[in-house]
């Protein structure tokens, strides 16, 4: 049979590791041997991910849709391979096969490279150094002093560009639709291939916008296509997106995807609480100019089961919710669509904080660990990042500009903090009564200990370290003499609402100094803690899954 164009092209794919201006982002590898090793100090570490199959129930869906999945995966892998450049730049065939021993090969592959994603960066192979805090984003011996003084035309705070020397070590920027050109047409015309299989018009519409700004670099247009969808059954989400790799500044983006399906029971469920957050950002604990900006209406809230990851969103620990896009125009405007992914969020429940609890919940508070307040907990999660202040209020930009490097682990404090401030005013509406309260701040007690084990590169890990520290500051959780946690709900009630205000009134301020010092003296694993963590490391709990994903994975 012929091939077509498009598969002619994806065969290629693992030729192009290398057009000219990929291999000038490329950092040398650190190592000179042919082979590398494990660092004997990982070895317990190889085990700390639990593999799950992604897949759903495909038997409603049509066989266009069906021939659609195929194509989106394709386009996904793709982005796979740009986030690898991204990240660490060594020819991922290469680097894999000097790795002898399956296992560790296998972990690699989950960090996408040498580094430990889930305990600080900290190299695990043989030959390799500390990660650069600006991955490949930047030259690798590039100081912050040097971008921030760099000439106007460099695109120093830009999303969706790589910062290089040219040929006299002066400072350039280079769009990442030129630097990964040839990568980009593929993916872009796989989406226009899936756009003419889609049922839904909408959904096709916007795979042909985002195949534009694949090639443009601009988003703009197809955020809004996408928070436009509403009916859309299969959904991707594609892109340089998260800007959390970027450790030096926060500013760059990292390529990824998701392939959803969307689950219209749950979905239907959800609905009605995106109408919420005008009134809830009225009532927030701050005050009033901290919450003067009014969140978009025409936000949705849906649940899907997720059957391929690929990229930043694969990397180390895995997303279960999305709340996107993050430009914070269209958020103001439109809002944002909140993307609960529940079979990969019930895996993590069911291997990773139903066991956690039973190590270090008290007896008679794990009845209140249950996964529909975990799901709970981790939707108003991603209906909280619509809250709160997105331009500071002294002229300093986006709070992502004004907090930089911190920006990422602030907004995912606040949008925990606030997730269990609205179910608590949810709840005290009536508007809420699946169980109790109590379930939500248990449960939330257990997806700390779960959260603060993604170590203190994720921004997810220093969010959770700084409110475990600010919670036992404030009495809102005792410890007994076993090592057992019980909540206090009245306590960590007034401990949610002053480290809301808290967060909020820096966010607002773009306070960098204040978000360094909290960050420095909150966000750290203390003595006692890493002592109970190591329980469960004891008790062999994963840290994080692990996909067996893909199209023969589902029979596509």
């Amino acid at each position: 049979m012929k091939k077509t164009p498009i598969a002619l092209a994806l065969a290629a794919l693992s030729m192009l590791s290398a057009c000219n201006d990929t291999q000038q982002i490329t950092s040398t590898p650190a190592t000179t041997t042919n082979t590398v090793e494990l660092l004997p100090q990982f070895t317990k570490r190889l085990d700390i991910y639990q593999e799950v199959t992604l897949t759903t129930d495909l038997s409603h869906l049509s066989s266009n849709q069906k021939l659609m999945l195929a194509k989106l995966i394709d386009a996904a892998k793709i982005m796979d391979d740009l986030y690898w450049q991204q990240a660490f730049g060594e020819n991922k065939a290469n680097f894999l096969a000097k790795i002898n021993d399956p296992k560790t090969r296998n972990f690699a592959e989950i960090n996408y490279g040498p580094w430990d994603r889930l305990n600080a960066d900290k190299p695990f192979l043989s030959g390799y150094q500390d990660k650069a805090l600006g991955a490949q984003f930047y030259p690798q011996d590039i100081t912050k002093a040097e971008i921030n003084q760099a000439n106007a035309s460099v695109d120093a705070t830009g999303l969706y560009s790589m910062i290089i020397r040219d040929a006299d070590g002066k400072l350039i920027s280079r769009p990442f639709s030129q630097v990964f050109n040839k990568e980009l047409t593929i993916a872009s015309d796989l989406l226009v291939a899936a756009s003419k299989l889609a049922d839904d018009s909408e959904f096709a519409n916007y795979l042909v916008m985002r195949s534009k700004a694949l090639l443009n670099d601009q988003f703009q247009p197809s955020d809004f296509a996408w928070m436009a969808m509403k009916n859309n059954q299969i959904d991707i989400v594609i892109g340089p997106i998260e800007t959390y790799e970027d450790q030096l500044f926060g500013y760059r983006a990292s390529y990824e995807a998701y392939v959803l399906v969307k689950d219209q029971k749950w979905s239907a469920q959800l609905a009605k609480f995106a109408s919420f957050l005008p009134a809830l950002q009225r009532g927030l604990p701050v005050d009033p100019a901290y919450k003067k900006e009014v969140p978009g209406t025409d936000a949705d809230l849906n649940a899907y089961d997720v059957i391929y990851y690929a990229g930043h969103s694969n990397a180390g620990g895995k997303t279960i919710a999305i709340n996107l896009p993050n430009d914070e125009e269209v958020q103001l405007t439109k809002g944002t669509r909140r993307l609960q992914l529940k079979n990969a969020m019930q895996a993590k429940f069911e291997h990773i904080l139903d066991p956690i609890a039973q190590v270090l919940i008290a007896p008679e508070q794990l009845k209140h660990v249950t996964f529909n307040a975990f799901f709970a907990n981790t939707m108003f999660h991603e209906v909280a990042h619509g809250l709160g202040i997105k331009n500071t209020l002294n002229g300093k930009g986006t709070v992502r500009q004004a907090l930089k490097e911190h920006a990422s682990a602030l907004e995912e404090g606040k949008a925990d903090i606030l997730g269990l401030y609205m179910i608590t005013e949810l709840f005290k509406q009536g508007e809420l009564n699946d169980g109790e309260l109590m379930d939500n701040y248990v449960t939330f007690m257990a997806g700390i200990f779960r959260s603060v084990r993604f170590g203190a590169t994720s921004a997810h890990g220093k969010a959770n370290m700084v409110r475990f520290n600010y919670f036992q500051q404030h009495g809102a959780f005792s410890r007994d003499v076993q090592g057992l946690y019980r909540v206090d709900l009245e306590k960590m009630n007034q401990a949610m609402t002053s480290l809301s205000k808290l967060i909020l009134t820096i966010q607002g301020d773009g306070d960098y100094q204040a978000v360094s010092q909290l960050l420095n003296q909150q966000g750290m694993i203390k003595p006692q803690l890493a002592q109970d963590l190591a329980k469960l490391e004891a008790a062999k709990i994963p840290v994080d899954i692990v996909f067996n994903q893909g199209k023969k994975v589902l029979g596509l």
